[in-house]
């Protein structure tokens, strides 16, 4: 299966020159990063000249603050730190930034499609980021696979990024009258409006959120140094044994 893996992955470069191809090692995971306008011609070429008759699934991914982190997570003589810094998801109102936003990298939005060969049972993915941050746009791959018509509306309705060509590109989670992109790390986890039938109105009203942000603790694995500190002292007991 490596392999074949190695193989595949050398078929992609040969194929597509001045794309990237990175293989996750042990897992032997391959994704092929493409500019966006070669995101639909890459696309038809992996169907047709490599044989992945399926798409099984077509995501967005916001880059913003990506590989920061606000959790301090080492021992001192005071204990576990759990300080937290800044304004970390969840803790920002609407037209603030998160945590790492000025050290994220250049191209903020991404698509990312997988796909699936039955015939050689390899899988691949496929990845582009979107040249405009403010507008992101890439094109629809409904036209080479149709079935990832609603994958192509959830990545649009979670986080924005258009899909030029789709046939029905509207939302498919959210409401209509939503505002914003809820997977978007900008966006506040207290949103920003909430929903409530008036009874004078006789209909549903929007209104500013009546809350305040709110932190969320991750379940953080943090080093803890009495493990090593017994096998030190197992090994000083055995060394006086001798």
């Amino acid at each position: 299966m490596a392999a074949t893996g190695s193989a595949l992955a050398d078929r992609l470069r040969a194929r597509f020159e001045g794309a990237m191809v990175i293989v996750a090692e042990p897992r032997g995971e391959i994704t092929l990063d493409v500019a966006a306008a070669e995101w639909l011609p890459a696309a038809q070429a992996l169907r047709d000249d490599f044989g992945f008759e399926q798409c099984v699934d077509v995501s967005g991914v916001d880059y913003l603050s990506y590989g920061s982190d606000e959790w301090d997570t080492d021992v001192s003589s005071e204990g576990f730190s759990r300080g937290v810094e800044g304004k970390g998801a969840g803790r920002f109102a609407w037209g603030e930034a998160p945590n790492g936003a000025a050290n994220s990298p250049e191209r903020r939005f991404a698509a990312v499609a997988h796909l699936l060969s039955c015939q050689h049972n390899q899988r691949v993915r496929l990845r582009t980021f979107a040249e405009n941050d403010d507008l992101p746009v890439v094109a629809s791959l409904t036209s080479v696979w149709p079935g990832v018509n609603w994958f192509e509306r959830e990545a649009f309705d979670l986080y924005g990024i258009v899909f030029e060509g789709h046939p029905d590109l509207r939302r498919i989670l959210t409401d209509y009258g939503f505002v914003g992109h809820p997977f978007r790390k900008d966006f506040p986890l207290i949103g920003n409006v909430e929903v409530r039938y008036d009874a004078e109105k006789r209909r549903v009203v929007y209104e500013p959120v009546s809350i305040e942000p709110r932190v969320l603790v991750p379940r953080v694995i943090r080093d803890d140094a009495r493990y090593a500190t017994a096998a030190g002292e197992a090994a000083q007991d055995a060394e006086v044994k001798k």
